[in-house]
């Protein structure tokens, strides 16, 4: 279905795959972005604060500093492998999270379901960067990257609702249960990688490095941490927001599957966006620009979040800021280490899970002290520091080509 967006200069199996691929990445995402709107929910359901429940995330998050080593897995295990193994590591995080007894179970429940996520998506971008050229990339990452908008658009709004009947045990149950359907789709429909000299080679167009790791540029770092600070930005926002509009106006978990559908409708917008226009644009410069719409709607935010409306607008306008930024740089990761984009997707998403951990903890205390007010002002802080890393990168790159 998907395909028909792509052209026949576009590999014959990036044609037929991209569709199958963007929905298992739906189904991983609605499981990954559930807990972030429902924190508080959860966190009455355990019978502890939102900060505990908050500590709980971060931990999850701090898993991703594993994300160059996963990438190097990535690079022996193969593509299709590290598919349908990180959702199938998806699906046990979920089921083990629905059974959780307390926080510190919770806890490993988030960390199984984080470190899956990070295999699935280090395989789906790895296998992209080997099929489409640099220059056309942008097209196939937005499509994908709609699973993001999706996920939240879709998934999370459908687990919403059946937290709303059942409870939020209930909704992981059902997450588990879809990517375990995705994983086996996967497996039957994305082709088995060839065999050469007695091994298995599922990276076509890229050769494996036996010597030295491959040097990373000023430039790659540079981007690197615009990725650590944009990830941060937008989790100070991910973690707070459901509580904010369950205190400051009795929002119910119905309603904030509203919301969170408002929101998947912005970040779809965003996500088309960019598959249209970032590889015009450039891939730094896009991120910057998606930044620097953050940063005056956090700023409006902290100022009007004692009202609804202004405050939802705020909201959604900051999320679809951090969606056009966030698929423009997954566009980039692919190209960061020369020789092995699973490298560098790794670098990239290892820095954006360190940024949302870094994020975590002191974007709930914040908020049980004062509300949403600071942590969107650290929002529109840290957005601040992407857009001056991104532009700086891609001045450094064209210095240096």
């Amino acid at each position: 279905m998907l395909g028909r967006f792509l052209d026949d200069s576009f590999a014959p199996e990036v044609r037929s795959g991209v569709t199958t691929l963007t929905v298992a990445r739906l189904s991983a995402n609605s499981c990954y972005r559930y807990s972030a709107p429902f924190l508080a929910t959860i966190a009455r359901g355990l019978d502890v604060s939102l900060e505990q429940v908050g500590v709980a995330l971060a931990i999850a998050e701090l898993g991703g500093l594993l994300s160059p080593l996963i990438a190097r897995l990535v690079d022996r295990w193969g593509q299709r492998a590290s598919l349908v193994g990180g959702l199938l590591a998806m699906a046990s995080g979920a089921t083990l999270a629905a059974g959780s007894h307390g926080v510190v179970m919770f806890a490993l429940a988030l960390v199984v379901l984080s470190q899956g996520k990070i295999v699935f998506d280090i395989g789906l971008g790895s296998w992209i960067a080997t099929h489409v050229p640099y220059e056309r990339r942008s097209l196939v990452v937005g499509i994908t990257e709609t699973s993001w908008a999706f996920g939240l658009l879709i998934g999370v709004s459908i687990m919403g609702l059946v937290t709303a009947a059942t409870s939020w045990r209930g909704a992981y149950v059902v997450g588990a249960v879809g990517v375990v359907t995705m994983a086996r789709i996967v497996a039957q429909r994305i082709p088995r990688p060839a065999v050469k000299d007695g091994r298995v080679d599922d990276r076509p167009g890229v050769t494996s490095s036996t010597g030295p790791a491959p040097r990373i540029g000023r430039a790659a770092w540079i981007a690197i941490a615009g990725a650590l600070t944009l990830m941060a930005s937008s989790q100070t926002l991910f973690v707070t927001f459901g509580g904010w509009l369950e205190d400051s106006f009795d929002f119910s978990p119905a309603q904030l599957s509203a919301v969170t559908f408002a929101l998947g409708l912005g970040e779809l917008t965003a996500s088309i966006t960019s598959a249209r226009r970032t590889d015009r644009w450039g891939k730094e410069r896009s991120a910057a620009l998606g930044a620097a719409v953050m940063i005056p709607s956090a700023v409006g935010l902290a100022m009007w979040h004692d009202h609804l409306a202004a405050g939802l607008v705020l909201l959604v306008s900051a999320v679809v800021g951090f969606e056009f930024a966030i698929v423009s740089t997954l566009a980039l990761a692919g190209a960061l280490v020369p020789a092995s984009p699973a490298r560098g997707l790794g670098l990239m998403i290892g820095a954006g899970t360190l940024g949302r951990a870094a994020a975590s903890i002191p974007a709930t205390r914040l908020y049980e002290r004062s509300g949403i007010g600071w942590p969107a002002a650290m929002c529109a802080g840290l957005a601040t520091c992407t857009v001056v890393a991104m532009l700086t990168s891609a001045n450094t790159r064209t210095l240096t080509a």
